[in-house]
């Protein structure tokens, strides 16, 4: 998918050392790159975003941005939250490009799997449905070990693919027995359109967000919708060392890192 009528979309990818599951995540090396340098360098290729920014309020991960050429900003160190990061990152972008954007791909920095067809793909509700204000990709979760994961949001939709409910527990249920149940895991590709995104972090947290950790049931608790995009794209993020050692191992033959493996 191009960039058409004028739409201004990119993409900001939040990241912060500070991890509480893993600190120093961002700088974390996957296959000789740091993780936020495989997520930006694989962002970059993806035909619908105008530009990629990362947003953080490490120098260290700035430093870094500037050894590969990567545009980067500053943000407070004081946001706990990603989509808070990207919104101040992509205020500012505005401030200095002087030019209004209309969507930004939050594309979250321990997605290290991201391929560029994913982010394309996570734009296109945006232009068939005026009504949609923030999409999430979503994915089959492919083990019963996966499922039961804590680290592994989970998402149950409805008919039309939009989010009914998203937790860490294993939903659906198996305990009745069924043979087949739709298991399907959030992956953190989520662009939203701008005044969505600061209305968005204008609205009161809320109860089953805090219970699940989930930013996305905040959303769902004030009435709105979240459109979900299902791919099939082997993804697999990264929330602890036993992650980024299985993701190393699922990188080897990646198709895309020979592109960039020099400009590490």
């Amino acid at each position: 998918m191009e960039i058409s009528n004028g739409v201004n979309i990119i993409g900001i990818i939040p990241a912060r050392m500070a991890s509480t599951r893993f600190p120093g995540k961002p700088l974390a090396k996957i296959l000789g790159i740091p993780m936020v340098g495989q997520v930006y360098f694989r962002s970059k290729m993806a035909k619908a975003l105008k530009e990629v920014y990362i947003a953080t309020c490490d120098q260290v991960i700035g430093d870094y941005a500037n050894s590969i050429g990567a545009k980067w900003v500053m943000t407070k160190a004081s946001h706990e939250r990603a989509s808070d990061r990207t919104a101040e990152a992509m205020l500012k972008i505005e401030a200095e490009t002087g030019e209004k954007i209309d969507i930004v791909n939050m594309i979250q920095g321990d997605e290290p799997m991201v391929r560029p067809e994913m982010i394309d793909l996570s734009l296109k509700p945006f232009f068939e449905d005026p009504s949609v204000q923030v999409v999430n990709l979503m994915a089959p979760i492919k083990s019963i070990e996966e499922h039961n994961d804590l680290n592994c949001i989970k998402v149950v939709v409805n008919k039309e693919n939009f989010a009914l409910y998203f937790s860490r527990e294993p939903i659906p249920s198996r305990k009745k027995g069924a043979k087949e149940i739709p298991m399907l895991k959030q992956v953190c590709i989520i662009p939203f359109r701008r005044d969505f995104l600061l209305k968005f972090n204008e609205l009161e947290p809320t109860l089953l967000e805090k219970v699940e950790s989930i930013d996305m049931n905040r959303i769902l608790e004030h009435g709105y919708k979240v459109k979900m995009v299902l791919e099939n794209f082997e993804t697999h993020s990264v929330d602890t060392p036993e992650d980024l050692r299985l993701v190393e191992k699922l990188m080897e033959n990646d198709s895309l890192i020979k592109s960039y493996q020099t400009l590490k």
